[in-house]
């Protein structure tokens, strides 16, 4: 079982950065697939990024690609994203997500644990 945390989510004009971090429970965390999403209203969640339990590989959206970084650090049990160059289409909430299988997946559905979001909104 694995609790997730988000924070560092606010409102931020068009151009600016945030970074949002996400803290889990337990001893475990190193065996997570980690994996960033956001859910805008009307629309139905979208992947966002994604990190190896090592933190060797990542995986990103075309529409966040060399504008948002995901990084983990597992002696702190955390999981960040930064995002640099930020869009109003930006604006959502964003939640992290655990996956306790190796492989990096962009289907929420084969995501095993979830946090409970933290809105970021960016305006023009």
């Amino acid at each position: 079982q694995v609790q997730l945390v988000e924070s560092g989510g606010g409102l931020v004009q068009a151009g600016g950065s945030l970074r949002l971090s996400c803290a889990a429970s337990g001893r475990t965390f190193s065996s997570y697939v980690m994996g960033w999403f956001r859910q805008a209203p009307g629309k139905e969640r979208e992947f966002v990024a994604a990190i190896a339990r090592s933190g060797g590989s990542t995986y990103y959206a075309d529409s966040v690609k060399g504008r948002f970084t995901i990084s983990r650090d597992n002696a702190k049990n955390t999981v960040y994203l930064q995002m640099n160059s930020l869009k109003p289409e930006d604006t959502a909430v964003y939640y992290c997500a655990a996956r306790s299988s190796a492989t990096l997946i962009i289907t929420p559905q084969s995501y095993d644990y979830w946090g409970q979001g933290t809105q970021v909104t960016v305006s023009s």
